[in-house]
């Protein structure tokens, strides 16, 4: 651990000393990528010193053990030493998550989408619990949600919702939320106390800058309609909506939230790019998966993940036969143990 102590603390000084360079402080974008870096980097060297500190007094303890000649006292050491035993054992886990190998898509944002499945109204109600647990568990990372397009109903879920998630390693962290959830509960809606069962789906997509992926313009059709609302009455009497086609991949990206037609284009632009990156990512695993003959997580929104059961206030998660209590706080946005052991799960398969 001391070797790995050693290489952390001189790339945390050395990623101090490039942020403080006069040309990459000019440089917006270069310094976002350092300062990321730097509080990744910071967060590892943290745990290293921390678990030496740990280790450290472990063997002072043990020390102590062999010369004490007090029973109560020597009890009480024993006690210290396997509470720090634990300690280490959970640091040597975090740390050596932190340190794997992992995807460069994996510390990006992330743009998520989140659409209304089978359950008309509940279904759209679903969606809209979905979103708020996303966005409390965002709050929770210090991370920042934008919504670039959203479908509400009148009961107040959604037919769809699309947003961007900002911050370090979002899309690391939510990527395994893709697929079909399912609610099973009592609809407010329902006056016979009935269960019913909905389902929306999430997709979740590495945001795309201009510099990961470069579109042709030449491979692009760009549509303009007049926005609509409810019942496709017309709220909008210029074309202001942009509806783009990758042709290549003939796939769609539409946004009609703007006034401004040039808005709209460059959020829909933005939804495309991550769409059209993620196809790439989606083909690039299947090819890995295919090779080792499993997954975690397809991504496919076809896949069922995850059953929330409230008469028996339990969440079930398919993939890895998890299963958790208080679906309240679970919604409230603590997923940390979800996707902690989803995590885990998918690096001992990539073994």
């Amino acid at each position: 651990m001391k070797k790995l102590q050693d290489k952390y603390q001189a790339k945390f000084e050395e990623l101090e000393k490039a942020m403080q360079n006069p040309a990459n402080l000019n440089d917006s974008r270069k310094l976002g990528i350092l300062s990321q870096e730097y509080t990744e980097v910071k967060k590892i060297l943290d745990n290293i010193n921390s678990y030496l500190t740990k280790e450290n007094s472990q063997a002072e303890l043990k020390n102590n053990l062999e010369s004490e000649v007090d029973e109560e006292m020597k009890n009480l050491i024993i006690e210290e030493i396997t509470q720090l035993e634990t300690d280490l054992a959970e640091l040597k886990n975090v740390i050596e998550e932190q340190i794997k190998p992992r995807s460069p898509l994996d510390k990006k944002n992330c743009i998520m989408e989140i659409r209304a499945g089978t359950g008309g109204n509940e279904s759209a109600l679903f969606a809209a619990d979905l979103f708020r647990m996303y966005s409390r568990y965002a709050e929770k990372n210090s991370w920042r949600i934008n919504i670039l397009s959203n479908n509400r109903t009148e009961l107040g879920g959604f037919k769809e919702v699309i947003f961007e998630v900002k911050g370090p390693s979002a899309y690391g962290k939510l990527k395994y939320e893709s697929g079909t959830h399912r609610v099973q509960r009592v609809p407010e809606t329902e006056k016979s106390g009935r269960i019913h069962t909905s389902t929306a789906t999430v997709a979740v997509m590495p945001e795309a800058e201009e510099v990961d992926l470069v579109i042709e313009p030449k491979d692009l059709r760009i549509d303009t309609f007049c926005s609509s609302g409810n019942g496709g009455q017309s709220v909008n009497t210029t074309y202001s909506a942009v509806r783009i086609t990758h042709l290549p991949t003939n796939i769609v990206a539409s946004c009609q939230d703007e006034k401004s037609q040039q808005q709209n284009k460059l959020k829909a632009m933005q939804v495309l790019r991550s769409r059209v990156l993620q196809k790439i990512e989606d083909e690039r695993r299947a090819k890995e998966s295919a090779e080792r003959n499993s997954q975690i997580g397809s991504g496919d929104r076809s896949e069922k993940i995850r059953t929330y059961n409230w008469p028996q206030d339990r969440m079930t998660d398919h993939r890895i036969k998890l299963t958790m209590h208080n679906l309240s706080n679970i919604l409230d946005g603590e997923i940390d143990q979800i996707i902690t052991a989803l995590s885990k799960a998918d690096n001992v398969q990539r073994e």
